[in-house]
């Protein structure tokens, strides 16, 4: 057999779907204790096991040919990837979320002051409208940024909505959808299309 693919996936939220994914389509991915690193049970992939904000550098940086990723975290990153195949798990929203009752961005009619993660993606949206934006970055649980008087507005990554709710927030509009891909170090791909097209071919199967 040929040498194993290198691919990154996410610590976190994705990780136990991505296992489960590859272990019903006969690739069985097993962990030591510890270990960040293994390799499949048909010896086709070696897994790397990162941060999921990190992802994208290891792919980048021919680290990882490939990589398991949101949408978000790709266009966060700034570089460019070959996108492969679109999974059919970890799908979320990005969102704008305000108190409840909050006017849309867009009806305030001056710079709207918004806390997320999500810079990029949060300017070109706001700039796409003309809307002017003051953006504070945070790290995390940005839902506390209007309770505590940071900003009136957020824009995070929502999927049932329990969390906004729980803290007095609403969905005021929507970026988009994010979706979770196989994406490729461009490099890599191209030298090895015919593998990977392969095994794009097999994480594509019915499990």
């Amino acid at each position: 057999m040929s040498k194993p693919h290198t691919i990154a996936i996410p610590k976190g939220r994705l990780l136990d779907s991505v296992v489960k994914y590859f272990t019903a389509r006969g690739m069985d991915i097993r962990f030591g204790s510890r270990k960040l690193s293994a390799v499949d049970s048909t010896g086709r992939l070696e897994i790397y096991k990162v941060k999921n904000h990190d992802l994208p550098a290891y792919v980048h940086h021919g680290i990882a040919g490939l990589g398991i990723v949101g949408d978000d975290t790709v266009t966060e990153s700034g570089h460019s990837f070959t996108r492969i195949l679109t999974l059919p798990f970890g799908g979320t929203r990005l969102c704008v979320a305000a108190p409840k009752g909050s006017l849309t961005p867009g009806q305030l009619g001056g710079t709207v002051t918004v806390a997320t993660s999500y810079v990029r993606m949060t300017r070109d949206w706001f700039h796409r409208r003309g809307i002017p934006v003051k953006i504070i970055r945070l790290g995390g649980s940005v839902e506390l940024a209007p309770v505590l008087g940071l900003a009136p507005y957020i824009v995070d990554l929502v999927e049932t909505g329990s969390t906004l709710a729980a803290n007095g927030l609403e969905v005021v509009a929507d970026l988009g959808d994010i979706k979770v891909r196989l994406i490729a170090n461009p490099a890599y791909f191209k030298l090895h299309y015919r593998e990977i097209a392969e095994l794009a071919d097999i994480m594509m199967r019915e499990s």
